[in-house]
């Protein structure tokens, strides 16, 4: 299909920039991987359950905007590439039962709204079955109407676990404790900032009271411990420098243990259209644009600073880019109001990244058996070897060496364990592809144009791109391109089976 604007992204960010500039005369196609709009934050359960979460007035006026506008929805299209072409972009997607089905948008101006992801750093027994990340867990609170057990602990440091431990008691859930390692003295430092979330986080203090959930503050994880699954974790105090005090170590029982450190931006679509990066975020200007004429970015893949900022990223990009495909300047003063929140919330986000920073000796405490990269099954004493035998002084030598990082996620979840063990900075990874693809899909983009499988005579327009493509999860089927993106021949340590097809992996899902 053909459009102006392609919104990746239906979070809070992609679906205010859709609505800002469908309404100002824009075609819009908005894209997600998910069954939904919503993003992780405004997840809902099945159409089928019967169920529908309420969900604040914001998401409500989101979700009511989105059905009475012009925006065309494009869901279950998990986007793998953005390229450019002389009129303007090709978004690649993957649709179909199997994520094997090619889909493609042709779009004048792109909107990368990508989000996030986790950061989990590990520690012995977090690749035991019953420990999950801290998002992974509100997933299955949101989207699946689940809970992972009977008895949890909610342990790392950052605002999520609030979240979650409170969606685990509301739910029925035992919370043994919320560990977190950040000092509250902290917040005091930063209450300026923090102030504009006073509410909210008041809100959830008073619901683990009233749930009697113990609070830990400046504890961590030690070890979780069991054999074929978690039975319990060992906590411990610590002090000014992020070392374990001897003599606090005490043990939780549990069966479910939801470990989170913050989140980093989703930056692989920016990064292959050649944006410009500040650190591990993509910069952008005032209006929300990249130094790549004709895109934009908005919400967490800016920088990790929640709904509000994401929302307000979101109405100044799709105000500023409905003014430039009309070939006219914006004028600054019809999102004002939206940039008195991005300032107020880019502050909030800034002081949040200092209070909740992970300790900082937390890789003294990985043994060298301890898995850091669960897709190859690499452990922290082949990090260690490698910088101090071989020499490795950079996260990518760290991986050509130890091939951490060069599995299924190829190094998007455990690059900052791997980082932090090793001594190294964790750097942006230029990777090919936003997402594993067929190498049926890559060859067939390479065929002979007049052929009868060539991309012009695949299927197009609205019955191939629109229809709501069945997801599956992305552990599935097929040999894709992060098999041979960089990755040397040969199944490797991880567990295949006999087509080389499928790679399986423990630990948080």
């Amino acid at each position: 299909m053909r459009t102006d604007l392609a919104v990746i992204g239906a979070g809070p960010a992609g679906l205010a920039t859709s609505l800002a500039a469908a309404a100002r005369g824009v075609r819009v196609a908005l894209i997600d991987a998910a069954p939904a709009a919503g993003g992780q934050i405004h997840r809902q359960p099945p159409a089928g359950a019967g169920v529908r979460r309420p969900g604040d007035r914001a998401w409500r006026r989101l979700r009511d905007g989105l059905a009475s506008s012009s925006v065309r929805m494009l869901t279950d299209h998990q986007v793998w590439c953005v390229e450019r072409t002389p009129d303007g972009f090709t978004v690649h997607a993957l649709c179909g039962a199997e994520r094997e089905d090619p889909a493609e948008v042709h779009a004048t101006a792109v909107l990368l709204a990508t989000g996030g992801h986790e950061t989990v750093l590990p520690f012995p027994g977090w690749t035991l079955p019953g420990v999950v990340t801290a998002g992974g867990a509100q997933a299955m609170l949101k989207g699946s109407l689940v809970v992972p057990g009977r008895t949890a602990v909610v342990a790392g440091t950052g605002p999520l676990l609030l979240s979650v431990a409170t969606g685990f008691a509301g739910a029925g859930v035992r919370v043994i404790a919320l560990v977190e390692s950040a000092d509250p003295k902290r917040l005091v430092r930063y209450g300026g900032p923090l102030a504009v979330k006073l509410p909210e986080g008041a809100g959830h203090a008073a619901r683990l009271l009233r749930h009697r959930v113990p609070f830990l503050a400046r504890h961590t994880i030690v070890r979780a411990h069991g054999a074929d699954r978690l039975t319990g974790v060992t906590v411990a105090a610590l002090d000014p420098h992020g070392r374990v005090r001897a003599g606090t170590e005490r043990h939780l029982h549990c069966d479910t243990l939801a470990v989170g450190h913050g989140m980093l931006p989703h930056t692989d679509l920016a990064e292959g259209l050649g944006c410009r990066l500040d650190g591990l975020t993509v910069a952008v200007d005032a209006e929300q644009r990249t130094d790549v004429p004709g895109v934009w970015a908005a919400g967490e893949t800016t920088g990790i600073g929640g709904a509000s900022l994401a929302l307000a990223e979101g109405h100044i990009a799709g105000r500023s880019i409905a003014a430039r495909l009309r070939g006219t300047a914006p004028d600054p003063r019809e999102w004002a109001p939206a940039a008195g929140v991005r300032a107020r919330m880019r502050r909030f986000a800034a002081a949040l990244d200092a209070v909740h920073a992970p300790p900082a000796r937390w890789a003294d405490r990985v043994t060298d058996d301890t898995v850091v990269c669960r897709c190859e099954e690499v452990h922290a004493g082949a990090v260690r070897a490698a910088v101090a035998e071989l020499g490795a002084g950079d996260l990518r030598t760290v991986k050509l060496l130890t091939r951490a990082g060069m599995g299924w996620c190829q190094g998007r979840m455990c690059a900052p364990a791997v980082a932090g063990v090793a001594g190294c900075e964790l750097t942006p990874s230029r990777r090919p592809f936003a997402c594993p693809v067929p190498l049926g899909v890559l060859a067939r983009r390479h065929r002979d144009p007049a052929g009868p499988h060539s991309p012009e005579s695949a299927p197009a327009g609205p019955a191939a791109t629109e229809s709501r493509c069945p997801g599956r999860d992305p552990a599935g089927g097929g040999h894709s391109a992060a098999d041979s993106a960089g990755v040397p021949p040969g199944p490797g340590p991880a567990e295949r089976d006999p087509a080389c097809s499928r790679r399986t992996e423990e630990g948080p899902s």
